[in-house]
């Protein structure tokens, strides 16, 4: 029934539909009703502890016995710059007289934490069907033991460079990311923002560039988002801002809202929240501090110190400081359960195939 069944094959899934990670805003439930529904449901564990990791795969794998996909960032951790930080603090320090944070509030350590040996354990333990990495790829022994769980490897590209490297490295599939995409760039052999390249230029070339099954990922929300991503050559699709708005999106109210205000080019990339260039929807953080700021501290360092300026503002019912997350195609959004919606992305494209077809 689809054109191209390659990853089908590959991941053992009976739609090419990936839910994309998204960390901290989509765990088991969410996980359990796309795998269930047909697609490839994401956990992303890269702002979990092993234990919480652990307790998410124990539920996912007693509801389902449907293939899934373990993601995690991969990024190295950075150096101390007690000089950028404090300049960072001195950036933000209206903010906290404005808001009225105390200026010596405890500022907690970032959770994003690469992968590691114990994270690895759990992939021996839990055996997903799938191991997606952002931001490259782990050290060479990491993926030895991944590959010696039957694990597919899957890790995003924002160019043809990193698709080539990417292959050359192991990888079983590739995520070719379009600048469109919401959330973390998954860039690693470059940090030009300027440079990165849209889906529809980006999937091609990057199916033209390696031989392994490529995954189109950046700007997809409907039917007809995966038609063009399938005449573009690829065997799947990643989908990630169209399911927050799904009732198992683990997201808040503030930002549920703002995604159901957003227009077409109320996104921003932007690395005022983490440190690395990510797309959100343009608030008052963003518009006033960047989108980009030489002196934001290093991933994931920068939203350290904001992180009680957030606190603060949300608790008096602003996302001012809060970074919402999105593509540019989140008015395509519904708010449907997230196996209907799989279901339905899915007939919709099946249906405008058909419909090309006939024509033809």
């Amino acid at each position: 029934m689809w054109p191209n069944d390659r990853f089908i094959k590959l991941c053992g899934v009976e739609l090419p539909i990936i839910q994309a990670p998204m960390a901290g805003s989509a765990l088991s439930d969410m996980v359990v009703a796309v795998s269930e529904a047909g697609g490839l449901g994401s956990l992303a564990c890269a702002l979990l502890s092993v234990e919480s990791a652990r307790k998410e795969l124990e539920t996912i794998r007693r509801k389902t016995a449907r293939p899934i996909n373990a993601n995690f960032f991969c990024h190295q951790p950075p150096r101390e710059d007690h000089t950028r930080e404090m300049k960072w603090r001195r950036r933000l320090d209206g903010y906290y007289i404005q808001l009225q944070v105390e200026s010596n509030t405890s500022i907690p350590n970032s959770a994003r934490a690469p992968f590691d040996d114990k994270m690895c354990d759990l992939v021996d333990e839990f055996h997903p069907e799938v191991v997606s990495f952002h931001f490259g790829l782990p050290d060479k022994n990491l993926l030895v033991r991944i590959g010696k769980t039957g694990a597919k490897i899957l890790s995003s590209a924002t160019s043809v460079s990193e698709a080539r490297w990417l292959e050359d490295e192991g990888c079983d599939a590739i995520i070719a990311q379009g600048f469109e995409a919401g959330g973390h760039r998954g860039m690693f052999l470059s940090e030009d923002v300027s440079t990165q390249v849209g889906t529809i230029a980006l999937v091609p070339q990057v199916v033209d560039a390696v031989k392994v099954p490529v995954i189109a990922a950046g700007g997809i929300a409907d039917g007809r988002g995966i038609l063009a991503a399938f005449a573009l050559g690829a065997a799947a699709v990643q989908i990630g801002t169209a399911y927050l708005q799904c009732p198992e999106a683990q997201i808040s109210p503030l930002h549920r809202q703002a995604l159901k205000d957003t227009k077409d080019n109320d996104t921003a990339i932007t690395n005022v929240f983490t440190g690395r260039p990510a797309r959100a929807i343009v608030n008052r953080f963003l518009r006033e501090v960047g989108p980009m700021s030489d002196i934001a501290p290093k991933f994931p360092l920068a939203a350290a110190a904001l992180a009680p300026l957030r606190a603060k503002s949300e608790m008096a019912g602003s996302a001012d400081f809060t970074p919402l997350w999105s593509g540019q195609s989140a008015r395509l959004s519904r708010e449907l359960p997230a196996a209907d919606l799989t279901k339905q992305l899915a007939a919709e494209a099946l249906k405008n195939l058909a419909l090309l077809q006939t024509k033809a």
